[in-house]
């Protein structure tokens, strides 16, 4: 089932509105733990519309905004074709895709998606999806962080889609 998130962040007030919509954030607003460090920890299907005319590509990240670590990126995927409104579920933790889409390096240093992963007990975590349209694809480092990625793109920024879905543990995972 695809959901457009019940629990809508501000709106960037500079951007109009893009529509992001994914089927791993439940009926009730939550994460689906198949894409969380406690299961499969795979990236979930996202698609996007609703981008103006004059778009080039895409650019996405996700990032926890109750993390304790200011921008805690989870997940930063760029270099997208206009062509390309849908990334499926699971892609790979590689540098560059077949289609020339780029993964970056996520707040735990690594390529690619990780899955939310809040402390144990710890209150429930926000994760937010976040889309941007962009007017040219812009030459970026393989390997690209966040504050790299978002000051490449911020000129050149026509519209953005976000979604929010939250997780939090009961437990720890176990090892093994």
């Amino acid at each position: 089932m695809q959901l457009r998130s019940q629990q809508k962040p501000p709106s960037h007030p500079r951007y109009p509105r893009m529509t992001l919509s994914t089927d791993s954030i439940n009926d009730n607003g939550s994460f689906d733990p198949r894409y969380t460090c406690d299961l499969d920890n795979s990236s979930p299907e996202l698609h996007w519309d609703q981008f103006p005319e004059n778009t080039a590509g895409f650019a996405l990240t996700v990032e926890d905004s109750d993390s304790p670590v200011k921008n805690f990126t989870h997940w930063l995927i760029y270099n997208i074709p206009l062509s390309i409104t849908h990334l499926p579920a699971g892609i790979p933790p590689q540098e560059a895709l077949p289609n020339g889409i780029l993964q970056g390096i996520n707040s735990l240093g690594k390529l690619g998606y990780t899955g939310p992963c809040p402390p144990p007990g710890d209150r429930p975590h926000r994760y937010l999806f976040r889309v941007y349209a962009l007017a040219t694809l812009v030459t970026l480092p393989r390997r690209t962080d966040r504050d790299t990625l978002l000051e490449a793109i911020a000129p050149f920024v026509l519209s953005t889609g976000e979604i929010v879905g939250t997780y939090h543990r009961l437990a720890q995972k176990k090892a093994g």
